[in-house]
């Protein structure tokens, strides 16, 4: 039995929303909140009480930090409105946001408060609430939110990278908050008045050193400019920042200033990343021939990579550029045979263990996964692949870093499963846990209040995404994304 029967909401290229061609990877949405709830489905009671479940898992092993707060209370709102079986009134709704938002202001650092604020922001318009539930003569929330990205300080980032970021952390949390306005339609007040905040977010590029961070961040941070129509701002003056990060990109070899990674990973991982994040802000121009042949080839460059990065980075990597060569127009001609490059990278698995690294390889199955069911090739994706991501996590007890680290991958996997209708999996006992279910044996091995564990935040992230997929089919995309132009791809 394959898991081809499952309900999967995607079922090939041509079928994507608007926001998953905006915001594709796990990576957006478990990493940094960007993007969650994709790919809504009806309200499944059975998935709603496994949501509550880990929450009050993790709430009985003493995890009651100001964010988990948040996400709880957050993802157990957004069940309420999309349960069916209740009919909540604007009082309803104006008691249950209180406490919600006294989690977000009483999270103490201010880039986690501000990704908290603009999830609840956006989480507000994909439930098609109204936004004066935030933003009223009361309270003016998206300013608040905004004004605490002002206080984020460069280099405070706790990862392997520490010391290397500038602005990076400053800059995706303008990304993020950019596109909680302009999912509450208040995208103009981001260049009226006395501040442009587009001008300054735009001006913290030339204060991300690595080449790595700055085309990653910039580019997410560009595709939202040009959702909002923003984009004059980013060939003002003479200048033509899209141009100016690619050429940046070209510097690596002279900066010599590559990040570090959780596992080795080869170089030519280190410049298609943030190169294949480019194009896909590239194909939201309308002038992407230009931008394709600035400085060199991009696709060729592309390409070149493709084949040289290592098949496990291949696995991370084959969905960001199928994403952006299908937004570009150009699938067809750079992958002639769809059906025998997503083979080669779903078939990959076999060669994988998921409990050999948390990263490297604990992520390489959740990539897998989605670009099968992105592509419309579930047919690819087995009981013994599904069974070997789940039995995989006692094997992160290998050294103190995977443990640490193993709610990353797990939060991974939580998100995709979910995506794909086989959350069950995680909730249901298992031999490899000895009788106990996986997401119960993650959880309780935990540092006593989740402490040490300071990747937790996307097992909340993973859990608030599924929540909000069970609003129903109806609140598919936002009017934000419903505007969005792929000029390159005819659309």
């Amino acid at each position: 039995m394959t898991s081809a029967a499952f309900p999967v909401p995607v079922d090939g290229l041509h079928h994507l929303s608007h926001e998953t061609r905006v915001i594709t990877t796990p990576w957006s949405r478990m990493v940094r909140g960007t993007g969650l709830g994709q790919y809504p489905v009806a309200y499944d009671g059975e998935a709603a009480a496994r949501i509550r479940h880990t929450f009050g898992l993790l709430a009985a092993k003493g995890v009651d930090d100001a964010y988990t707060r948040f996400s709880h209370l957050l993802a157990d709102f957004a069940l309420n409105v999309a349960d069916p079986a209740r009919d909540l009134r604007r009082s309803d709704l104006e008691r249950d946001l209180g406490p919600i938002l006294d989690a977000v202001r009483a999270e103490e650092n201010p880039y986690f408060r501000v990704m908290a604020g603009c999830i609840l922001m956006d989480a507000v318009a994909k439930l098609r609430l109204d936004r004066s539930l935030l933003v009223n003569s009361v309270t003016d929330f998206a300013a608040e939110t905004l004004a605490v990205a002002d206080t984020i300080e460069p280099d405070r980032i706790k990862d392997e990278n520490a010391g290397r970021h500038g602005h990076y952390e400053k800059l995706s949390a303008y990304s993020a908050v950019f596109l909680a306005f302009g999912q509450l339609g208040l995208k103009d007040r981001l260049v009226i008045g006395r501040r442009n905040h587009v001008r300054e977010a735009l001006g913290l590029l030339e204060k991300i050193p690595a080449p790595f961070f700055r085309g990653r961040g910039g580019s997410m941070l560009l595709s939202v400019i040009f959702l909002l129509g923003h984009e004059r701002y980013v060939t003002e003056d003479g200048r033509d920042i899209v141009k100016e990060v690619l050429s940046y990109l070209d510097r690596a070899d002279e900066l010599n200033l590559p990040p570090a990674f959780p596992q080795p990973m080869s170089e030519s991982f280190v410049r298609i990343y943030p190169l294949l994040t480019m194009l896909n802000a590239v194909a939201l121009t309308g002038r992407a021939e230009e931008y394709l042949t600035h400085g060199r080839d991009r696709l060729a460059e592309a390409k070149d990579l493709m084949a040289r990065i290592t098949p496990v980075e291949r696995t991370h990597m084959g969905l960001y550029y199928l994403i952006a060569l299908h937004n570009l127009g150009r699938l067809a001609d750079q992958v002639p045979d769809l059906d025998a490059f997503v083979e080669d990278i779903v078939g990959q698995w076999v060669h994988i263990d998921p409990g050999a690294t948390y990263f490297l390889n604990g992520i390489a199955y959740a990539y897998v996964v989605q670009t099968s069911m992105l592509t419309g090739r579930m047919d690819l994706v087995g009981s013994k692949m599904l069974e070997r991501l789940v039995d995989g996590f006692p094997d992160l007890d290998r050294t103190d870093d995977d443990r640490i680290n193993r709610p990353y991958p797990f939060a991974y996997t939580l998100n995709v499963l979910g995506e794909i209708g086989a959350a069950h999996l995680l909730f249901e006992p298992r031999d490899a846990y000895a009788g106990a279910t996986p997401v119960e044996w993650v959880v309780d091995r935990l540092s006593p209040g989740g402490r040490d564990e300071h990747r937790l935040y996307m097992l909340n992230h993973a859990l608030v995404s599924y929540a909000l997929r069970l609003r129903g089919p109806a609140r598919g995309d936002t009017p934000l994304f419903r505007e969005a132009a792929f000029a390159a791809s005819g659309e």
